[in-house]
């Protein structure tokens, strides 16, 4: 045991005054747990109604974007009707591509001989569609193009330009869709959507229509007559083919060639595509196709010209070409959003990664420095004598777990003088009674009314002893070597602070096997980095030693944020002290239980840092490392990065939809090794069981959108201008029992 004080003294309960140089402004807002209770909410709702709007706006546009694109041209060959057909059937299969289904019967039509309606399947499309207007400008050729909506909807000026240029369009779903695979309403819709979308970009209706995966009349189904059945009854001509080119599969210009030409002087409906792929084969068969028709004296011209009957084209409604207007639009910036999504996931991939990666390089060059340190005996500046170190134990309704702290923090290794100063900051659950009763030497208790915790370590500081000051939270326990280590660093005048290792003692569930992966990966082994950095953003309460001058220099423990420990250790960064991490430094914490719990906390936590970093942002622009490196890392990877998380996960489900899922799979379990095997260096290092890790996919799923919804929980909530209160969280008494050892 070390040398201490004699006695136990208990100071009344009137309030306590600090000295002037630690007067602070009015505390943070912390009532007792009943007050909280009877409060109204301190923080918003409201915006969560807007994360799900703009998480459902989000996933609409999303989810439109990979319909539209789900198919881009013909990619199948036609399925063979069956042997047996009905009479109707058998009717099509003996009449023209033409189709009218307007009737109780179907009728048909065919070109007149030496007539060719060109027609194009597919686009339009920003590469190939305008040479192919070029070829038949050219030759003074007219053509019927069977467009897919979304195209139309991506290149609108393309639409126009068909149409000024004297061709006709005709409608071939929005999505190219195979109609007889669908329910009638989504057909409708399919159909429709097109028609508007091409009244935006044209201010024209098309009467044409021209199923996906269609082809000559004798290759058609039951199934797909009663899709061209509905179309009739919407009143579109359905256009099918004589010669069916096959162009889609490029089996070369002359094959193309000699699929579109008609035979014996016959007139022909001739199919090929002006987008889904390489058309260049096409576009030179066309050239060609026009010369040779020309020579043997065809007219090339659109569909109904070709049948003698009045253009397809008729003039859209005002309302329809406001829609259209508006779909293209829409189907554009989902398009956009999509991209720049696509990016925004590519980037927060690489920076992660590097992050990672980068943390382990700096967390190995730590080690190595500090066992270097060790074997140069003599270089680093060492005490004379151990100085004598107060330690200050801020407590708040801490019943459960009192008694295990003090007793941690009277039974220490270290040989120096050891004065301990509990802070009651108005419990009602007796816990200023229970450390008085422990009888132990050394041990002061200050009652003094509930002001926060800022207030009460002030108080602690004003009434301490010594220069060198421990601060402790009151559900922490110390192992016996801890205070040694934490004192040590401060041999050399330049350290203001010492940050100590904390550990979570109550790891046994799997919300506390998550918790202590994070403490060891997310704030140990970031802290190695930062002190190799020298921008230490946080000496964490729970553990942390200080140089009385040091918080002298910067009036002690601010009242102004929720996070005194990073709003300290920032000021103190740029008053120019140096912080340091010592790992020796063991702290064993007691972490929530629950999520609720946990969320509490973590949103005071996160709330308090951005209140911080907004406090003590000119920073940036002072000289010095900790401006750009902490805030600067602070900002991109604790706010920026979290609060795209969501936005990641949505295209990580989108791409798992609308693409090839093995690509996305094989990303996650690269980052879930990568991170395991960062976890096994951290775990390493701490000296800790490597067997947790097999929790780490799980916290993906669960912990890790739980975290990114407390960032913009805080952010919603600073950016309404919201007082948060202090939120406090139900004690265990995990130390109860005798303390964890490493």
């Amino acid at each position: 045991m070390s040398r201490q004080a004699t006695g136990t003294r208990v100071w009344p309960p009137p309030p306590v005054h600090t000295e002037p140089l630690l007067q602070a402004p009015p505390p943070v807002q912390a009532p007792d747990e009943r007050a909280v209770r009877r409060s109204p909410r301190a923080d918003p709702r409201g915006h969560w109604f807007l994360v799900v709007v703009t998480m459902v706006l989000i996933s609409g546009a999303l989810v439109f974007n990979g319909y539209v694109h789900g198919v881009t041209g013909e990619t199948q060959e036609v399925t063979p009707a069956p042997a047996e057909p009905s009479s109707d059937l058998q009717r099509v299969w003996e009449g023209g591509p033409v189709l009218n289904l307007t009737g109780p019967r179907p009728d048909s039509a065919r070109l007149p001989a030496r007539t060719v309606a060109l027609t194009f399947d597919d686009g339009p499309d920003p590469r190939w569609t305008p040479q192919l207007l070029d070829v038949l400008k050219r030759h003074g050729a007219k053509a019927t193009f069977f467009a897919v909506g979304a195209r139309i909807a991506e290149n609108p000026a393309l639409a126009r330009r068909i149409v000024a240029e004297g061709h006709e369009i005709g409608d071939h779903t929005y999505a190219h869709a195979d109609l007889s695979a669908l329910p009638e309403w989504r057909l409708r819709l399919e159909v429709s959507l097109t028609q508007k979308v091409l009244a935006g970009a044209t201010g024209l209706h098309t009467r044409l229509v021209r199923p996906p995966y269609s082809s000559q009349p004798d290759a058609v189904t039951e199934p797909q007559l009663r899709a061209l059945r509905t179309l009739g009854a919407e009143g579109y001509l359905v256009a099918l083919t004589d010669l069916d080119t096959k162009d889609w599969s490029r089996p070369g210009t002359e094959r193309i060639l000699r699929a579109a030409l008609p035979q014996r002087g016959k007139g022909a409906v001739v199919m090929m595509h002006d987008s889904g792929g390489d058309r260049g084969q096409t576009v030179a068969a066309v050239d060609r196709l026009l010369t040779m028709l020309s020579e043997r004296h065809y007219r090339v011209t659109t569909l109904t010209s070709a049948l003698g009957m009045p253009s397809a084209h008729s003039p859209a409604g005002r309302t329809d070409r406001l829609i259209g207007v508006g779909l293209g639009f829409a189907q554009r910036a989902s398009a956009a959003f999509a991209t720049v999504m696509a990016w925004v996931l590519a980037v927060a991939g690489v920076l992660t990664l590097s992050r990672l990666l980068f943390f382990l390089v700096l967390a190995w060059v730590h080690v190595q420095r500090a066992r270097g340190g060790r074997r140069r005996v003599g270089r680093a500046p060492a005490w004379p004598f151990p100085p004598p170190v107060t330690v200050i134990v801020p407590a708040y309704n801490e019943a459960a777990g009192i008694e295990a702290t003090v007793r941690s923090l009277v039974t220490t290794d270290y040989p120096g003088v050891v004065e301990v100063i509990v802070v009651d900051d108005g419990s009602a659950d007796g816990t200023a009674a229970i450390a008085a009763s422990l009888g132990l030497p050394g041990v002061q208790v200050i009652r003094r009314p509930n002001g926060g915790k800022p207030a009460a370590l002030n108080t602690g500081i004003a009434h301490a002893s010594h220069d060198i000051l421990i601060m402790v939270d009151g559900d922490t326990v110390f192992e016996p070597a801890t205070i040694g280590h934490l004192v040590r660093p401060l041999a050399d005048p330049a350290v203001g602070a010492v940050s100590g290792n904390t550990k979570v003692g109550n790891r046994r569930g799997m919300i506390g096997r998550w918790q202590h992966i994070e403490y060891v990966i997310g704030f140990n082994l970031d802290r190695r980095a930062f002190d190799l950095l020298g921008c230490m953003p946080t000496v964490p309460g729970a553990i942390g030693a200080f140089r009385r001058s040091a918080l002298a220099s910067v009036s002690g423990v601010s009242t102004d944020t929720l996070a005194e420990d990073t709003d300290l250790t920032m000021a103190m960064c740029r008053a120019g002290w140096r912080i340091v991490y010592e790992e020796n430094a063991l702290a064993w914490t007691e972490a929530p239980t629950s999520l609720r719990q946990l969320w509490r906390q973590r949103y005071r936590w996160c709330y308090g840092t951005l209140q911080a970093m907004w406090k003590h942002r000119r920073a940036v622009v002072e000289p010095g490392p900790f401006g750009r490196r902490c805030l600067g890392y602070l900002t991109l990877f604790q706010v920026v990065l979290p609060l795209v998380a969501p936005v990641v996960d949505i295209m990580a489900v989108y791409s798992l939809a609308v693409g090839d899922p093995l690509p996305v799979v094989a990303v996650w379990a690269g980052f879930v090794l990568v991170q395991a095997f960062t976890g096994w260096y951290a775990l390493r290092l701490d000296r800790e069981r490597a067997s947790v890790l097999w929790v780490l996919p799980l916290q993906q799923f669960v912990y890790r959108q739980l975290m990114y919804l407390v960032v913009i929980q805080s952010v919603a909530t600073a950016a309404l201008g919201v007082r948060l209160r202090w939120q406090t969280i139900r004690r265990e008494g995990t130390f109860a029992s005798p303390a964890p050892r490493a």
